[in-house]
């Protein structure tokens, strides 16, 4: 053993016990234990003999420098164990010299807990028995053999800082799949490698290699779990390969980070994996990295983005010796052969909370210039220093002392060069830019000319060869803010609002309280009358006068004040009139004069015998007077009626229906998103918030209610709130796409490339993953679709605000269209690229989806539509939200993109100001690009700001695109109608209820229709318009609509009942009086006649034309205006 320098430290391992060990010979073999680390041995404890039960103290501590200037250091302790060997010493023999050793196994001892901070920790760890040793022969239900083992260093290897700010990172290669069919395991031995390079501290680079993959002919799947080995060399004991509690475990493809996970790449990553060939390893490699490499190390990611990850095979010849054999690479230099590179996305490491990637990536030729293209790197590891690697480090290791040569960085980045290069890169599978074949050198070479080949790297690209990789970081690069954190910021921000409690008093109370007791009171005094009076009242009848009644009242009084019982209701009236004084005239203090006293009396004493007769009315009402019926309107048609007048562009009358619910339902969080959504229309974005933010705290884990408090912060550029809202939301939801389409948008804002094109991933990976569930669902034939035909109706559980399609768990099966979706696929490294040139010079990739068929995936728009609950109603009104819920053709589609589904969320709440960043995304994504519902969008914004000129233009290209669209004829309509062409508006509404299938805002449509109808005299075809328009979504419109066309058809009883419908939705429609005031003018009704006309006039009826008609018809019937 050396002696201990200044700087190092000695870190100790003692070995303590062993139990349940047995021997080559006898049950107590006398055996000891061989301590070594990094090649070298650091000692043989005693020889110690076993008791008969299997134990040994052996006690035997041994030692090695840790010394990070020099020797061993960190690194060495992340991946290399400490190997303790136990041997048992044979009896000697007569005439034999020595003695005579049999190794009995193996044990290791992972060093990782110094990396974390500990100075020493105690652990049993299993002894592997070597090939033929008698521990193999133990029965399977027998205890393993083991070893106790303490670890010790005086004080912890790692500082405060170095705890803090150091990372551990471990690298496993599992396999390599589908390699060319050159590669055959008869012939010379081939060692395949697989190495990469670790950027450190300043301008060096540590390699890791992975060396002697196992080629396997294919045949079954490799199993899983197995367990990850450790990537050294010379391991005695087979089972002490295997790194403990570390295993391989495999996953879903579409959960992983690489190329190959899309549903196209299935088939043939299954036929790759169970059936090719493949090149095995199973390696871990592990590397520490201090506070400045971790910095270095984020630094190259930021800067390069893919990382070279080369593979290349090397012939090994046999060295003859005694002793086993052994391999070493030939003389020939050029025996480097296969050399390829595949390019790992590292920038995953760079989002929030992410500390792991995995995944399989394609293997191309290593070209030098397409290297440099995408990477930035001419250093190549193999062929630059690879021969040196290669003899330092034969069979199965890496790393060793003398292979942890240090490289030159490298080459330096060029800032203005950085943002250009990848913007030209082939994509994978594109890539076979020729290049001269690779030799080895000891200096980079200049970029070949554009005419050189690598013939035998090519044969990757034909066998479509992939390496799986997995990269672990111990913590994230970038931490993320906890769950706890966000929601507790949210809180802070909006407290919670709990539901108001009842109050048990209050004036209204008080009122009722004495009510109550009046009519309790009125009961008793009626039960005497009648037991004195009731056979006198029952004799004389109707013939008793007011003599006798006089009589009767006196001796009634007489009975109740001697009876005491007038004082006992005095008593029990007591308690309600002092509950009307304090609750209602809140006097809870004495009077200061006697003259406030008299006055306050007076007033009670009007006020009380006013109440009094109020129940003494409700008790026993004159039988003259009827009960007035009223008409109750739901919270689904009064958003109705809100939605038309909004249409209509009635702003004040839609907020007195959207006020009316909120009155209504206070703590209705739908309502206040509603409300908020109008708000937004009619750019009142403070209000917007404060109705965005009362729903938030109502329910502070409701999905939407968080967007939509950070689609007003960005608004408002509140851009520190929005983030911890849109945060939060996908804390909260996961699956959410619309939400991590708002979080990249929101990055994008803040020019974060790089958290933008993770948000952006994120959300596409959701969207993929919903559209393959609804196409197994679809398979299985669980999906169920109603279309909507005339007269009929949809029933669904899905609100507006509630479950919709921006989550996964709300996912609808799609119907079934006439050519079935094609499997959606991943866009590759395009989008982001001209995505984010679009902000800056960045480079981005990101995932997307392919287009399904054009017969399902052109999208409409909701065009002047929002949500409407479908509930079932028991009034006239319940299929009127089915008919104004925006689903294109009659069902839920999902959208091709993230960024279309998050235009309909953001359209729905009439976000029109987000709309256009979202749609130059969409107009960028390769699986997005004009599209017939792209055009619908665009045409209702700019048929929202009035410029029709522009809205024709966009619905033409959308037509051209779809034309059997009926949403496209039907903002057609709303387009000509809007701009007076009332004629062009009849044939493109014709055209749109024509369809088979209905557009997505039928209910104006017809409306707008039978206007037109009304307008040019076609009273019957109004009148079936209306009536269409009444049977699925009934409102005062509707009604009024029909009633006219009856109204003109001399169907007056028609027309009445459908007046009288529209009136008792709305009786504040002057149109409404108007037409009921004609009606009654035509049936000679003179009363009713002069009431409505009454109540039109006091409407204020706009509508001159109609006015004077009204005043030619009472002239000729010679009523109806009192004013005559």
């Amino acid at each position: 053993m050396e002696q201990v320098s200044s700087t190092g430290r000695p870190v100790q391992i003692t070995v303590t016990d062993g139990y349940d060990l047995k021997g080559f010979k006898g049950d107590t073999p006398v055996t000891f234990i061989r301590a070594e680390f990094s090649q070298v041995v650091l000692g043989d404890s005693a020889k110690v003999t076993v008791s008969p039960e299997g134990t040994a103290k052996y006690n035997f501590t041994s030692s090695f420098e840790f010394n990070p200037e020099g020797g061993i250091t960190l690194d060495d302790l992340a991946h290399k164990p400490v190997f303790l060997t136990m041997t048992e010493v044979l009896p000697k023999e007569k005439k034999q010299k020595d003695e005579k050793t049999l190794i009995l196994g193996q044990a290791v001892v992972d060093l990782l807990p110094l990396l974390e901070g500990e100075s020493s920790f105690e652990t049993i760890i299993p002894l592997h028995p070597v090939p033929g040793s008698p521990l193999e022969s133990l029965r399977s239900g027998a205890k393993q053999c083991s070893l106790e083992v303490k670890v010790f260093v005086a004080e912890p290897l790692l500082t405060t800082a170095q705890i803090l700010g150091g990372n551990l990172l471990k690298v496993t290669l599992e396999a390599a799949y589908s390699v060319p069919e050159s590669f055959i395991p008869v012939g010379p031995l081939q060692n395949y490698m697989v190495g990469l390079q670790v950027p450190s501290v300043g301008e060096k680079d540590y390699p890791i290699l992975f060396k002697n993959g196992t080629l396997k002919i294919g045949g079954e799947r490799e199993p899983v779990p197995r367990p990850k080995k450790w990537p050294i060399a010379n391991i005695l004991a087979p089972g002490a390969n295997d790194i403990p509690n570390a295993f391989i475990t495999g996953g879903p493809y579409e959960e992983e980070e690489g190329e190959l996970n899309h549903p196209e790449d299935r088939e043939f990553r299954n036929q790759a994996e169970c059936i090719k060939k493949r090149i095995t390893w199973d390696l871990e490699s592990r590397c520490y990295l201090d506070p400045p490499a971790v910095v270095s190390f984020q630094k190259r990611i930021v800067d390069c983005r893919f990382w070279p990850v080369e593979i290349t095979r090397v012939p090994l010849t046999t060295v003859p010796k005694g002793k086993a054999a052994k391999f070493d690479k030939t003389d020939d230099e050029s025996q480097l052969s296969f050399h390829g590179v595949a390019y790992v996305n590292m920038v995953p490491l760079l989002y929030p909370g992410v500390k792991r990637i995995r995944g399989a990536f394609h293997v191309y030729p290593y070209l030098d210039s397409t290297v440099y293209e995408k990477t930035k790197c001419l250093f190549s590891l193999f062929r630059d220093t690879g021969h040196h690697l290669i003899q330092n480090n034969k069979i199965g290791g890496i790393n060793s002392p003398l292979s942890k040569l240090v490289v030159s960085k490298n080459l330096k980045e060029d800032k203005a060069v950085k943002e250009k290069d990848i913007e030209g890169r082939p994509r994978p599978g594109d890539m076979q830019a020729p290049s001269i074949k690779s030799q080895s050198s000891d200096t980079p070479l200049e970029v070949e000319p554009s005419l050189s080949h690598n013939p035998e790297g090519q044969q990757y690209v034909e066998a479509g060869t992939y390496i799986v990789l997995e990269i672990q970081l111990d913590k994230a690069l970038v931490p993320k803010r906890m769950p706890e954190e966000l929601a507790r910021r949210v809180k802070d921000m909006i407290p919670p609002r709990p539901p108001l409690t009842r109050r048990t008093g209050g004036a209204q109370k008080a009122v009722s309280d004495y009510h109550m007791q009046i009519k309790n009171i009125s009961r008793a005094i009626l039960d005497e009358y009648h037991r004195m009076f009731g056979k006198q009242v029952a004799k004389l009848g109707s013939d008793m006068d007011s003599e006798t009644l006089e009589e009767q009242k006196c001796q009634l009084n007489y009975e109740l004040n001697c009876s005491g019982k007038y004082f006992a209701f005095k008593e029990q009236l007591k308690h309600a009139v002092v509950k009307i004084v304090r609750e209602k005239y809140l006097k809870t203090t004495s009077f200061e004069s006697q003259e406030e006293l008299q006055t306050f009396i007076s007033e009670l004493y009007v006020f009380l015998v006013d109440q009094m007769h109020v129940a003494l009315n409700q008790t026993m009402p004159d039988d003259v007077q009827h009960a007035v019926s009223t008409i109750y309107t739901s919270n689904e048609q009064l958003r109705l009626f809100a939605f038309e007048a909004e249409v209509n562009e009635n702003f004040e009358v839609a907020a007195v229906y959207y006020e009316e619910r909120l009155v209504r339902e206070p703590q209705n969080l739908e309502h206040w998103l509603d409300y908020g959504a109008f708000c937004l229309l009619t750019e009142d974005n403070i209000k917007a918030q404060e109705c965005f933010r009362r729903a938030l705290s109502l329910n502070q884990n409701h999905i939407h209610s968080l967007l939509l408090c950070g689609v007003l912060a960005v608004l408002m550029e509140n851009y520190e709130q929005a983030e911890i809202f849109f945060e939060d939301a996908t804390c909260l939801e996961p699956t959410n796409v619309v939400a991590w389409t708002l979080l990249g948008l929101y990055y994008e804002i803040q020019n974060n490339d790089i958290r933008m094109e993770m948000a952006f991933h994120e959300g596409f990976k959701q969207l993929q993953a919903r559209m393959l569930q609804a196409q197994v669902a679809k398979q299985r034939g669980t999906g169920t679709v109603e279309y909507i035909e005339e007269g009929g109706k949809v029933e669904s559980s899905l609100g507006p605000w509630g479950i919709t399609n921006g989550s996964a768990t709300a996912m609808t099966v799609e119907a079934e269209a006439a050519a079935g979706p094609r499997d959606p696929s991943y866009i590759l490294d395009d989008f982001l690229e001209e995505s984010s040139k679009l902000q800056s010079d960045s480079r981005e990739n990101i995932l997307s989806l392919q287009y399904q068929d054009p017969t399902i995936s052109q999208k409409p728009s909701n065009i002047l539509v929002k949500d409407i609950p479908a509930k079932k109603e028991t009034s006239k009104c319940q299929d009127s939200s089915t008919f104004l819920h925006p689903s294109p053709y009659g069902v839920s589609q999902t959208p091709a993109t993230i960024f279309m589904e998050t235009i309909r969320f953001l359209m729905k709440v009439n976000a029109v100001q987000y709309v256009h960043r979202v749609l130059a995304h969409e107009l960028l994504c390769p699986q997005g690009g004009p599209s017939c519902e792209y055009y619908l969008v665009l045409a209702r914004t700019h048929l929202l700001k009035k410029d029709f000129a522009k809205a024709e233009e966009y619905l033409q290209q959308a037509a051209q695109m779809d034309y059997l669209n009926p949403n496209v004829w039907g903002m057609k309509g709303h387009l000509y109608f809007l701009s007076g062409n009332h004629a062009e508006a009849k044939a493109c509404y014709e055209r749109t209820i024509s369809f088979v299938v209905d557009a997505s805002e039928m209910h104006f449509i017809f409306l707008r229709l039978g206007h037109i109808y009304l307008e040019e005299k076609e009273y019957e075809k109004a009148k079936k318009t209306y009536l269409q328009a009444c049977k699925r979504s009934p409102s005062c419109l509707t009604w009024l609509g029909l009633g006219i066309a009856c109204y003109r058809l001399e169907e007056l009883t028609e027309a009445e009942d459908a007046l009288s419908e529209a009136n008792a939705l709305n009786n504040h429609n002057a149109e409404v009086w108007a037409y009921l005031a004609l009606v009654s003018l035509k049936a000679g009704r003179e009363l009713e006649a002069e009431q409505a006309y009454k109540y039109t006039m006091k409407l204020k009826l706009k509508d001159e034309t109609l006015l004077a008609e009204i005043h030619t018809v009472q002239e000729a019937v010679g009523f109806g205006n009192p004013s005559f």
